[in-house]
C-alpha cells in the first residue's frame, strides 16, 4: 500500500532538482510514490529525472506534459496519485528523511485528515535564513471545532503539509491565478475535523536570487480573488458560525498579505488600481483600520511581532503616507 504520494511539478529547475530529488529518495517512509510532472520544462531537467527515475524505479514515476503552469501540473499528480495522504514538494526545496514518516505517523495516531510541519527558509549557500513556526503553543492534535482560532493563524502553504487523499475529491487547484495555495488550501481545512503537527522544521524552502528579485505586477489582484473563494466556500462550511475567525482571515490574508506583495509594486498604475481593490474589499468586509492594527495572531498582536522595516511599512500603509511618499519619490 502507497501511504504517501508525493507530488514535484518540474519546470525550469536543472540547477536544485537533484537536491530535492535525493531528499525524497532516501526517506525512511519505505511505501512512497513520487510523481514528477514535467510541466513542459526546457532545460535539462528530464535528463535528472530520467537518471532517478532509472535508479529508482519502485519509487518514482516519471510524466511529462506540455507547460501549464503550478496549478495544472499539480492537478495533473492528483489525478494519478494512489497514496493514502498526498504531499506536494516544489523542486527547488529539499526536506529531511523523516519527514514524511513522522507526519504520516502523525496522521494515523490521532486520525488527522491534515498533517502540518515547520518550515525554514535556506539561501543558496544552504544557510538558514528564517524559521517559520506553523502552530506554536498548541498539542500535536487539534481538534478544529474546539481550536478553530488555527483557521485564521495557519501559514497556507500546500508543500509542508500532507493531505487525506479523500479532502481532493471535488477540489483542484485552480488553473490561471497566482497564489492557488491560499484559493484551496483554506478549503480543505475546512472539510477536516482534527489536524496535528510537528514542531520539527521538515522543509527547508529555498528563496532563490531571481525570485527575490522579480517584479510584482497586478498578478497579486490574485491574492483577494483567492481570500474572496475561500469566504465562500466558509459559509458552506461546518464552521459557518465561526464569524470572528473568518474576519480575521481575511485581515491576515487579505490585508497583510495583499500589502506585503503590494510593497514591491514599482508601476504607478497598477499600484493604484491595486490600492483601490484592497479599499473595495476591506469595506465588503467591514474590517476597520483598528481591526487591522490590533490583530491578533497566536494570541499576539501581530504587526507588533514583525520586523522593524514591515511595522514602519505597515505603519505607513494605514495612515496612507505610503502613497504620500510615493508621489516624493
Amino acid at each position: 500500500m502507497i501511504k504517501v504520494s508525493i507530488i514535484v511539478p518540474v519546470y525550469q529547475v536543472e540547477k536544485y532538482l537533484r537536491k530535492c530529488l535525493d531528499s525524497l529518495v532516501n526517506q525512511t517512509l519505505a511505501e512512497i510514490e513520487i510523481l514528477i510532472i514535467n510541466d513542459g520544462s526546457p532545460d535539462q531537467s528530464q535528463v535528472i529525472i530520467d537518471e532517478f527515475q532509472q535508479k529508482y524505479p519502485l519509487k518514482i514515476k516519471s510524466f511529462i506534459k506540455e507547460n501549464g503552469g503550478l496549478s495544472e501540473a499539480r492537478n495533473f499528480g492528483l489525478y494519478r496519485a494512489i497514496g493514502e495522504f498526498i504531499g506536494f514538494v516544489d523542486s527547488d526545496d529539499e526536506v529531511s528523511k523523516i519527514m514524511f514518516e513522522e507526519m504520516y505517523s502523525l496522521a494515523i495516531k490521532h486520525q488527522a485528515e491534515m498533517v502540518i510541519c515547520n518550515i525554514q527558509k535556506v539561501d543558496e549557500q544552504g544557510n538558514v535564513t528564517q524559521k517559520l513556526t506553523q502552530i506554536p503553543n498548541m498539542p500535536e492534535k487539534i481538534d478544529l471545532r474546539e481550536n478553530f482560532s488555527v483557521f485564521a493563524d495557519l501559514s497556507y502553504f500546500a508543500c509542508n503539509k500532507i493531505f487525506k487523499r479523500e479532502l481532493f475529491e471535488n477540489k483542484r487547484f485552480k488553473k490561471g491565478i497566482h497564489f492557488e495555495d491560499i484559493q484551496l488550501i483554506p478549503q480543505l481545512l475546512l472539510q477536516c475535523k482534527t489536524i496535528a503537527q510537528t514542531q520539527n522544521y521538515h522543509y527547508q524552502y529555498l528563496e532563490r536570487t531571481d525570485s527575490i528579485t522579480k517584479t510584482h505586477t497586478r498578478k497579486g489582484l490574485d491574492i483577494l480573488t483567492a481570500v474572496e473563494e475561500v469566504n465562500l466556500s466558509f459559509h458552506q462550511s461546518q464552521y459557518s458560525d465561526k464569524k470572528q475567525e473568518l474576519k480575521n482571515f481575511n485581515i491576515l490574508e487579505g490585508v497583510y498579505t495583499y500589502l506585503a506583495y503590494l510593497a514591491f509594486v514599482k508601476e504607478e498604475d497598477t499600484f493604484t488600481e491595486m490600492n483601490k481593490a484592497l479599499n473595495t474589499f476591506t469595506t465588503k468586509h467591514q474590517i476597520t483600520k483598528r481591526e487591522i492594527l490590533f490583530h491578533q495572531r497566536f494570541e499576539k498582536n501581530y504587526l507588533l511581532s514583525l520586523p522593524l522595516k514591515k511595522k514602519i511599512y505597515y505603519f505607513l500603509c494605514f495612515t496612507g503616507l505610503n502613497q504620500f511618499i510615493r508621489k516624493l519619490l
